[in-house]
């Protein structure tokens, strides 16, 4: 072999791979922003969730007579609320307290330091480790901490401040789920009290009968872990597992999206299928099918191989349920629809297959990255979490494997990925629209998105979906970031700030009509008639039926009565935050932006999807129906008017009736407020509610408004996004 060959050909290679600029970003320039980028963000993330953690109080239900010294320790110890037979069922409660309970045998506990012991779990661990038998306050502790309604349980056994005052050793239990952070926290805050607390009942006793140093013992801290073996089993497979579906499924995308585009342009196939009697979105349906279907079943098969390789691995003992990994599949197909949709848009800009790896490497680093994040203990299924790009599904993923998804939150994170799915399908769909693109010519990113200014017109569904999508998102986070304020503060901030402000700033940032757009046109007496009657009537006829064959748990209605009551707020200030400034920065959003792009689909796919999107976004499975329901009406009005005012009247009414029901309060009236209306009140509130759809029904439309319900309208058209 010829070395200088060799290196000439060498050097050849390397100098036309170098010349490309995209390799060059893909190799230094890439690596070099995101990597420092992402470990600040995940610093940033993780300390902002630890001093969270850090900064709650722990909430200890105690089971028993704690000694008079040892209470009062205990409540001035820093972060431990002690909260007395929480959660404690009937028969333990008495059991205790009778002393029929007794603790179960076990090692003696830690040396008398007063400090907490090692957490490492290794031979030098001196903290007790056995399996304690199946028990009655076990059984109840587990539930009570693994449902989150406490943080540990504490176990005074019976005669504990007896033993203490007769100088015995008395012995003290704490129930945690080391799966918790919460709890696993609060168990080390409370051992480290107790753990002071018995150092000082021993230097106490010492000091009485002069013993020295060190004699006694007062009483033992036995921690005692109440997870299950499926549970830290659980969450093992749930800090592994999501990254590693995640990212075949991301592989499963990645070649077919650019072998389908890039790949064609290469072989010379994309210009004879643009010449065949075709549409651009039969292309894009057919291809984007293609590649959606290949990665679906890459994730498929990688969810049954994990499943069986678990089940042979895992001792007979410990069984993760089939359905898990079921579920885990289901959850991992609108992952592979976005990745699918994202991947297709970005490769058909690459001219070949090498610039289609350049073109689709910054992407697939941070989608890996965000699906890697999930291994780290702190990292859950919460509000922040519920909406952000893959990082919920995964940790979805690893809720499912903990046993531990609520209802809403999972939702949330099912909601929010099938937008980001559905916008990702929609930008593809741009994309394959420009025949320039597809035929290897560049644009610029402006004009294939269609984010130029438009000259009056009405906005697309595609721009409307998008745009609810946006505001839902910066709502979502808003929200949390003003979490701390009142609650006034956040009604105001999060109508004006979060709806009003950027629906107004879409409109005319982009040029739409706000006529045409908002519905900012005069609407019709008889239509405001209707409205009139709709609004003084929908609370009870939607609150009648729906709310008594569907009723809402109390801990939420406290909650919303909590909301709607402001803290104790003057009445005129409760009107306008909770009837006026919803029904304004509402309705221009969902009844104006949002309907005026669905409508291009007809008028009942408008009312119904802008009503379900109105429904959603009030964040709450058990408020979904009841303002569905009252969306459509909303929606009807703004269709048979071509006005927002309408949908304003009803609004307001609506919500200044429940208001004042809640602020007054009247005996009388208490069933409306729990939900529970008498069927006379219901019978009552549906006539009413009929007579004003039929009024609505019969007003006329403003002057060129069925035009634009029908067709769109050419300028709508002209404008759409």
């Amino acid at each position: 072999m010829r070395l200088a060959i060799v290196w000439t050909i060498l050097r050849k290679e390397l100098v036309e791979s170098l010349r490309d600029r995209r390799t060059l970003v893909r190799l230094l320039l890439v690596p070099i922003l995101l990597y420092p980028l992402f470990a600040l963000g995940v610093s940033q993330l993780v300390g902002s969730e630890v001093a969270a953690r850090e900064a709650r109080s722990s909430r200890i239900a105690v089971w028993g007579e704690l000694a008079e010294g040892l209470r009062r320790r205990l409540e001035a110890a820093d972060k431990i609320e002690l909260a007395p037979w929480v959660g404690a069922p009937p028969d333990v409660r008495e059991g205790l307290a009778s002393g029929a309970l007794e603790p179960p045998e076990g090692p003696a506990t830690t040396p008398d330091t007063g400090e907490a012991p090692p957490r490492d779990g290794g031979a030098d661990d001196p903290r007790p480790r056995w399996t304690e038998p199946d028990n009655p306050v076990l059984a109840a502790a587990r539930a009570v901490v693994s449902d989150r309604e406490v943080d540990a349980v504490l176990v005074p056994w019976p005669a504990l401040e007896a033993t203490l005052e007769r100088g015995g050793k008395g012995a003290v239990a704490i129930y945690y789920d080391s799966v918790r952070a919460d709890s696993a926290l609060a168990e080390a805050r409370l051992e480290r009290a107790l753990g002071r607390a018995r150092a000082a009942i021993v230097a106490e006793r010492e000091a009485e009968r002069g013993l020295p140093e060190g004699f006694s013992i007062g009483y033992d801290i036995v921690p005692r872990d109440v997870a299950a073996d499926s549970r830290k089993v659980g969450q093992i497979l749930g800090s592994m597992m999501p990254m590693m579906l995640i990212l075949m499924s991301l592989l499963g995308s990645f070649l077919p999206a650019i072998d389908l585009t890039a790949g064609e342009k290469e072989r010379g196939t994309m210009q004879t299928l643009l010449c065949a009697p075709v549409r651009s979105i039969e292309i894009i349906s057919g291809k984007f099918l293609a590649v959606w279907i290949i990665s679906l079943l890459t994730a498929l098969g990688n969810v049954v191989s994990l499943s069986l390789t678990v089940r042979r691995l895992l001792p007979d003992v410990v069984v993760v349920d089939t359905s898990i990994f079921a579920l885990t599949f289901v959850l991992l197909v609108p992952v592979t629809f976005l990745f699918s949709a994202l991947f297709l848009a970005l490769a058909v800009f690459a001219k070949d297959f090498k610039d289609g790896q350049n073109a689709l490497m910054p992407a697939y680093l941070p989608l890996s990255l965000l699906a890697g994040i999930t291994a780290l203990p702190m990292i859950e299924l919460n509000p922040w979490t519920a909406y952000a790009p893959v990082l919920n599904i995964a940790v979805l993923i690893k809720a499912l494997f903990l046993g531990e998804a609520p209802l809403d939150l999972l939702i949330a994170a099912i909601f929010s990925s099938a937008l980001y799915a559905g916008l990702a399908l929609l930008f593809a769909a741009r994309v394959f629209e420009r025949e320039s693109v597809l035929l290897g010519g560049q644009e610029p990113a402006g004009a294939v998105l269609g984010l130029g200014r438009r000259a009056g017109g009405a906005p697309s569904a595609a721009f409307s979906i998008a745009a609810f999508a946006g505001v839902q998102v910066l709502f979502f986070y808003g929200s949390l970031l003003i979490a701390r304020a009142s609650v006034a503060v956040q009604l105001a901030v999060t109508q004006l700030g979060f709806f009003l402000l950027p629906t107004l700033a879409l409109v005319l940032g982009f040029g739409y009509s706000p006529r045409e757009t908002l519905g900012l046109r005069p609407a019709s007496a008889r239509g405001l008639a209707g409205a009139l009657l709709l609004g003084l009537s929908a609370w009870a006829a939607i609150g009648g039926t729906v709310l008594r064959w569907f009723p809402a748990p109390e801990a939420l209605a406290r909650e919303l009565r909590d909301l709607v009551l402001l803290d104790g707020q003057p009445y005129p200030v409760v009107l306008l935050l909770i009837a006026v400034t919803p029904a304004v920065c509402e309705e221009l959003l969902f009844r104006g932006l949002v309907y005026a792009g669905l409508r291009r689909a007809g008028p009942a796919v408008a009312i119904v999807a802008s009503a379900l999107l109105f429904g959603l976004a009030h964040g709450s499975v058990y408020r979904l129906l009841p303002t569905f329901c009252l969306g459509l009406a909303l929606g009807y009005a703004r269709h048979r008017t071509g006005s927002v005012l309408p949908g304003m009247l009803v609004h307001v009414l609506n919500n200044g009736l429940a208001a004042s029901l809640l602020y007054f309060n009247p005996p009388s009236l208490q069933g409306a407020i729990e939900g529970a209306l008498p069927w006379s009140v219901t019978v009552a509130g549906g006539l009413v509610s009929l007579a004003g759809l039929l009024l609505l029904r019969r007003a006329p439309a403003p002057e060129g408004d069925h035009g634009n319900e029908a067709a769109g309208g050419g300028a709508a058209r002209a404008g759409g996004a």
